[in-house]
C-alpha cells in the first residue's frame, strides 16, 4: 500500500484546491488567509491571496468575522485605505482655501478654475511680483500661491492681496523643489492649467484668461507666453509678431536633430511653464526630488505630451518679458561654495545629471521589452 501513498496525496491536494477554488473564485495568490475552520483535517493550513474584481465579485477582500462584522478590505481604494468604505474615501484635494466658521458647502461660492504659482523673494522684484499677481488675482478663477525662498512671508502684508493668496516658505529653496512637494497631482487635481513662474516676469501686455483661452483653442498641453525683450533667448520662445501662436521655429545650426524636437520645437522654457491638468500629472513624475533647478525638464516635458511637436507651443498673442534678474542666485553670497558661479554650476550639472538618469532608465526599459536601444537617443543638445 505504500506505492498508494503519492496518489492519495495527490488526490487530496487535487480536491483541497478545487473546494477552494470554488470558496473564492475572484482570489489569486498574495495577502494570508487561514482556513482550518474549513478544512479541520488540515491543521493549521494557510494560503496567501489577493482579491480582483470580477464579473459577479465586488473586487475586494473584505470578510465577516464571527461575531458577524464586516472586515472591510477593499482593494479598489488607495494603498493604505483598503479598510475604508469606499464612499468615504477622498483621493484627491485641492488648495481651497476654507473659514473657520458656518456651514462647509457654502464656504466657496467660487472655486477657482487655474492656480498659478511663484518663486518670490521679498526685495528688488517685490513690486514686479505685485504686478504679476494682479494680473491673476483680477479674475476669479486663480488660486495664487507664492513659494517664498527667503523666509519673509509678513513683508508682503504691505500688499493687500497677501492675505488671500497661500503663502508656502523654505529657505534658499527654487520653485521647483516647492512643486515637487506642495504641488502633488493629487493635490491640484481641481485646476485646469497650472501655471508655475519665476518672478522676474513683466506682464504688462499678458492677460490671463485671454492666455487660457488661446492655449485651449489649439489644443496646446504644455506652452509659454512668447518672450518679447532683449538678450539670450532660445528662438523657440521668442515671440513672433505676426502670429497668434507658434509651434515650430528653425533654431542655430546643428542644435535640432529633428525639426520635431527640441529646441525647434516640443520645447518651453522652465521660466514660464503652463501645463494642463493631465500634462502637470506627468510632468510632476519627471522632476526629480534632488534636481531641484529644473534644468533638463524643458527638452524633455515633451514625453507627457506625444506627439510633443504638436501640443506643445508658444502663445505669440499673449507675451511677457523677461527681466533676467537672478534673484535666486544670490541666496547664496557667503562664500566661494555658495556663490553664484558655485550656483550655476551645480545647474549645468543638475542638467547632465538628468539627461543621464533618463538615458539609462530608457536603455532599461528597452532591454527589459527586448528592443534595441537607439543609439542617437541624446536630449540636451548645448551641454
Amino acid at each position: 500500500m505504500e506505492y498508494m501513498t503519492p496518489i492519495v496525496k495527490a488526490v487530496i491536494a487535487a480536491a483541497l484546491g478545487f473546494t477552494i477554488g470554488i470558496l473564492f473564485p475572484a482570489c489569486s495568490m498574495s495577502s494570508r488567509i487561514s482556513f482550518p475552520y474549513v478544512f479541520p483535517f488540515a491543521g493549521n493550513i494557510s494560503i496567501s491571496h489577493s482579491c480582483i474584481s470580477g464579473k459577479d465579485f465586488t473586487g475586494n477582500c473584505s470578510t465577516i468575522d464571527t461575531n458577524g462584522t464586516l472586515k472591510i478590505y477593499e482593494t479598489t481604494n488607495p494603498k493604505g485605505a483598503e479598510t475604508l468604505p469606499p464612499g468615504f474615501v477622498v483621493s484627491q484635494s485641492d488648495l481651497y482655501q476654507h473659514r473657520l466658521w458656518g456651514i462647509p458647502d457654502e464656504d466657496l461660492p467660487n472655486k477657482p478654475k487655474y492656480l498659478v504659482a511663484f518663486g518670490v523673494g521679498y526685495g528688488t522684484m517685490k513690486h514686479n511680483v505685485n504686478n504679476a499677481v494682479k494680473k491673476f488675482a483680477i479674475s476669479n478663477n486663480f488660486t495664487i500661491v507664492l513659494f517664498h525662498y527667503d523666509g519673509n512671508v509678513n513683508g508682503w502684508d504691505e500688499f493687500d492681496w497677501s492675505k488671500d493668496v497661500i503663502h508656502i516658505t523654505a529657505r534658499k529653496q527654487t520653485k521647483w523643489w516647492f512643486a515637487k512637494r506642495f504641488l502633488h497631482p493629487d493635490i491640484v487635481a481641481p485646476y485646469e492649467y497650472i501655471f508655475i513662474w519665476d518672478e522676474d516676469l513683466g506682464v504688462d501686455n499678458f492677460d490671463a484668461e485671454e492666455y487660457i483661452k488661446i492655449a485651449r483653442k489649439h489644443g496646446l498641453e504644455i506652452s509659454q507666453p512668447a518672450v518679447d525683450g532683449q538678450g539670450f533667448q532660445w528662438r523657440m520662445t521668442e515671440r513672433k509678431h505676426d502670429q497668434e501662436i507658434h509651434k515650430q521655429v528653425q533654431e542655430r545650426e546643428d542644435w535640432c536633430t529633428s525639426p520635431q524636437l527640441p529646441p525647434c520645437a516640443g520645447f518651453v522654457e522652465i521660466m514660464a511653464p503652463v501645463f494642463t491638468r493631465s500634462a502637470w500629472r506627468c510632468a510632476w513624475h519627471m522632476i526629480q526630488n534632488d534636481l531641484v533647478h529644473g534644468w533638463g525638464l524643458d527638452f524633455n516635458v515633451r514625453r507627457c505630451v506625444e506627439p510633443g511637436h504638436e501640443k506643445m507651443g508658444v502663445v505669440d498673442a499673449q507675451w511677457i518679458k523677461h527681466h533676467a534678474i537672478p534673484t535666486l542666485l544670490n541666496q547664496g553670497q557667503q562664500n566661494e561654495n555658495t556663490s553664484s558661479t558655485a550656483i550655476r554650476t551645480r545647474c549645468r550639472l543638475e542638467w547632465k545629471m538628468f539627461d543621464e538618469r533618463l538615458a539609462e532608465a530608457d536603455k532599461a526599459y528597452y532591454q527589459l521589452m527586448g528592443i534595441p536601444y537607439p543609439s542617437s537617443n541624446s536630449t540636451n543638445t548645448t551641454n
